[in-house]
């Protein structure tokens, strides 16, 4: 049975078509996000200001699983983000922290490709039995990266998920 409750999806996008994706949505009364940070862009002949894309590929809907169907038919919409073979709810709270932050004079977020660690990088686990303890790249990879903690006057080699790491100064 569909759930008419209304959550926070993910969409995966074909790339550079997340503010196109979010205003088809938008005209099809569908609740949508596509959270954008001004940056500045530099070119030969000029600077520009523009507002890009905070999630390359990713724009956030706020829908039911009645109207998946819908949004899969929306041009430049590729797939739901899905996790344990089910679309990715993301709660409320994670959205708001985004719009708040977003929302703040000079506000800037760095996405890190999985891929962006490399090794020596100094990182900050976000998420975990380890949450909030510092250490230094060992091995990257595209979804596991591994990260030398000092603890207890000994070192531990410890594999994280991309996704849980911040990187520091």
């Amino acid at each position: 049975m569909l759930s008419k409750e209304n959550n926070w999806y993910v969409l995966y996008t074909k790339p550079r078509w997340e503010k196109k994706v979010d205003a088809q949505l938008l005209r099809k009364n569908i609740k949508s996000w596509c959270p954008v940070q001004k940056i500045q862009r530099q070119w030969s002949d000029r600077k520009k200001i523009i507002e890009d894309p905070l999630f390359k590929s990713y724009v956030f809907v706020h829908t039911n699983e009645s109207e998946r169907v819908e949004i899969l038919r929306t041009e430049g919409v590729l797939n739901f983000v899905h996790y344990l073979k089910k679309p990715a709810i993301i709660s409320n709270e994670e959205v708001d922290l985004i719009k708040r932050y977003l929302a703040e004079d000079e506000a800037k977020i760095s996405i890190i490709a999985s891929e962006g660690f490399q090794p020596e990088t100094k990182v900050k686990v976000s998420h975990g039995v380890f949450m909030n303890n510092t250490g230094k790249v060992v091995r990257g990879g595209k979804k596991k990266v591994y990260v030398e903690l000092q603890s207890l006057g000994q070192i531990m080699v410890v594999e994280f998920p991309a996704a849980y790491l911040i990187p520091t100064s």
